[in-house]
């Protein structure tokens, strides 16, 4: 199992990135939460990491705390949540506001985010109250904090496709993921578009 990378950003783009270590390049999926906070390219960051295996693949999931990847895991024992949806639902809210959400019993909140209907939310709700990790305070941080690219080569040519592109591969559809981009194009770096369009949905 691979618990923790460290090593050099050498690619980004959401969902995907790219981190060297010792000359290794290992592809990593992460929620948008954790893509925002990583550093620019060409820069040192570590990451907690979850390793899936399939038949046809090693899937490799990366998150900047360690409490993500702690709800990640017991998320995707929930029947029926799998790593595309819990990545999703990480991606639209942190680990304490989905706790809220749980112990409130928010229904609609939980069915702004993408792929989650009114049963799932329900289920996610019922099984998850019992299912939360151990949450402790002063977690060990990751280097993965907010940077700016290296270069302007780093940043892609269109960072309202590239965010759009990104918000429907966490499930949204085409037509939802350009309304939510509407209007954002101020917002300048792909990940910074990402995130103003999650807040924006899960504003209502």
């Amino acid at each position: 199992m691979i618990g923790r990378l460290r090593g050099t950003l050498l690619e980004k783009q959401p969902p995907w990135l790219v981190v060297d270590v010792a000359g290794i390049g290992y592809e990593l999926e992460a929620s948008m939460t954790t893509l925002v906070a990583l550093p620019g390219l060409g820069e040192e960051v570590a990451l907690y990491t979850h390793l899936t295996v399939r038949d046809d693949a090693h899937l490799l999931y990366g998150f900047a705390r360690e409490q993500e990847r702690a709800l990640f895991r017991a998320l995707i024992r929930v029947n029926g949540i799998g790593p595309k949806l819990a990545l999703a639902i990480l991606s639209g809210m942190d680990e304490d506001a989905f706790i809220r959400c749980v112990m409130d019993d928010d229904v609609k909140a939980l069915t702004r985010l993408p792929g989650v209907g009114k049963k799932t939310a329900e289920r996610l709700i019922v099984e998850m109250r019992d299912r939360f990790p151990h949450w402790e305070g002063g977690a060990e941080p990751s280097t993965a904090e907010a940077g700016t690219p290296a270069s302007p080569a780093a940043r892609r040519q269109d960072p309202q496709a590239d965010a759009e592109a990104a918000l429907v591969s966490l499930g949204y559809k085409p037509a939802e993921a350009t309304r939510m981009l509407a209007g954002l194009e101020e917002e300048g770096s792909t990940e910074a578009m990402i995130k103003a369009a999650l807040a924006r949905r899960m504003a209502g």
